[in-house]
């Protein structure tokens, strides 16, 4: 199976595969913070940022980079 066929067979049983997709991302950066999300999952940091911002996460204060 391979990302398309599965976005076709969640449309065919009424499954929005970018809302879960979306809802999923909002979910992972409520857990940790955007930067190491965004790095992860090859997303811009701002991104990600604006969806923390938008699910109410704690964590805008996170210093992204190596320490």
């Amino acid at each position: 199976m391979n990302p398309v066929s599965l976005q076709v067979h969640l449309r065919d049983i009424g499954v929005p595969p970018q809302r879960g997709r979306a809802s999923a991302i909002r979910h992972l950066v409520l857990q940790a913070p955007a930067p190491v999300i965004a790095k992860a999952l090859g997303y811009h940091d701002k991104t990600t940022t604006r969806l923390v911002t938008e699910a109410g996460g704690t964590w805008s204060r996170y210093a992204p980079g190596d320490h």
